[in-house]
């Protein structure tokens, strides 16, 4: 029997189940029609934990959900696996527990994903569409390895919208690209600029590790016109910096980008080095992601929700920079190697590499662990590793589209 029959059989086994309950309330007010008053009493019934499936032997059970982890290894088939954690209770402990991090599988499944580190040992391919006239920025997971045109289709993962303020440029992050107002439940972090355009910090909705203090914001102004919700508190909590130093040569060098990212540990790189791993919202609406049940939970608590390092790094964090291009003399121009993923030549194409504490580079360092650019009017490739993660990457590009006075330079991606 194939899975979709089986969630067709699943939502079968809850109607009919509902109607017995309903069935049964009626039936009960039938009876009490007479001159006397008579209490109302309702029998709860739980459709999940009658059917059928939700009674499976868990052995079988973990057989059947490990042999579909296996097989669905790229979207959109793995929204398979999405389905199966909102069966009930018991297929959603067993999904959670066989689907393991991006830093383990490479895969980003769950919307948790997108907070959680990359790969060790790859980069995630994903792509950024903009959009000028709304000014919003879509972020995609990539399912071929070439997007070349607007009309290529990949899994949306989060949304970004510009909003400019007086003094300063705020690019609010979401996982819906219809709400991205800061009172929404699936609001995760933002992105501000100095008037200049030349320094960012980027904010966390959620606190990135145990003892993270939330950061003051002289802005708590709605940007969306939602109503905000009283289960949301308002919170932004700092985990990086990202400077552009002023190029002041012109065109005789290219800017450099230097990000200090305050949550992530320097020894994070090496081997054996952790990064903090959040595993779950624990401060978003429940009714904001209402066909996902597997996402809503009765308690709000911050228990386990991070893994990794749990204090303030105190070793140094981890600062990253971009990597130094070569001077092509028969182009005239700064090349640098981005292994086909780059085609048009632009002032916002980067890789960003670690830069060494003692100023002794490793091989860790020379490993690519973020690198964006350009491939169309309004398209741009974003490959991301860890320690970073998708909402971090994301933000990170986001200040390239944003650069002022630093953006005099045009490098052009050199290729293999």
């Amino acid at each position: 029997m194939s899975l979709k029959s089986i969630i067709q059989d699943m939502k079968g086994d809850f109607g009919s189940i509902s109607r017995k309950g309903f069935e049964v309330k009626l039936g009960y007010g039938l009876r009490s029609r007479s001159h006397r008053v008579v209490q109302d009493v309702f029998v709860p019934v739980d459709a999940m934990r009658q059917s059928c499936w939700a009674n499976m032997p868990p052995e079988l059970l973990r057989d059947v959900l490990m042999r579909l982890e296996a097989s669905e290894n790229t979207w959109p088939p793995r929204k398979h696996v999405v389905a199966c954690a909102g069966v009930c209770r018991s297929w959603r402990d067993i999904t959670m527990e066989i689907v393991t991090t991006p830093e383990v599988s490479g895969k980003l499944t769950f919307p948790i994903a997108l907070k959680q580190p990359g790969p060790r040992d790859s980069l995630l391919q994903c792509f950024i569409k903009r959009n000028r006239a709304s000014q919003t920025y879509h972020l995609y997971l990539g399912l071929t390895q070439a997007h070349s045109t607007l009309s290529d289709n990949g899994k949306f993962l989060l949304a970004a919208r510009k909003c400019r303020r007086p003094t300063c440029t705020d690019y609010i992050i979401s996982l819906d690209a219809d709400d991205m107002s800061k009172g929404s439940g699936t609001y995760i972090g933002k992105l501000r600029s100095n008037f200049l355009g030349t320094k960012f910090t980027i904010y966390d909705a959620q606190p990135p590790h145990a003892g993270a203090t939330i950061t003051k914001s002289r802005s708590t102004r709605l940007v969306g016109s939602k109503q905000v919700s009283p289960r949301i508190p308002a919170a932004n909590y700092s985990v990086a910096h990202i400077s552009y130093e002023l190029n002041v040569l012109g065109s005789r060098g290219p800017r450099r980008m230097h990000c200090t990212m305050d949550a992530i540990p320097a020894s994070a790189i090496e081997p054996g080095g952790e990064a903090p791993t959040q595993t779950e919202f624990p401060l978003c609406n429940p009714d904001s992601f209402p066909s996902l049940p597997f996402f809503r939970s009765k308690s709000t608590r911050t228990d386990n929700v991070l893994s990794g390092p749990l204090t303030t790094p105190k070793d140094g964090v981890l600062v990253l920079k971009n990597k130094a291009p070569r001077w092509h003399e028969q182009l005239q121009c700064w090349c640098l190697n981005f292994r086909g993923r780059v085609t048009v030549a632009s002032v916002k194409n980067f890789q960003l590499v670690a830069s060494p504490e003692d100023g002794i580079a490793g091989q860790e360092h020379e490993k690519v662990i973020l690198q964006f650019g350009k491939v169309g009017k309004d398209l741009f490739t974003m490959d991301y590793r860890y320690p970073l993660s998708a909402f971090q990457a994301f933000a990170i590009c986001l200040s390239s589209f944003d650069t002022k006075i630093a953006s005099v330079f045009a490098a052009f991606p050199g290729v293999s």
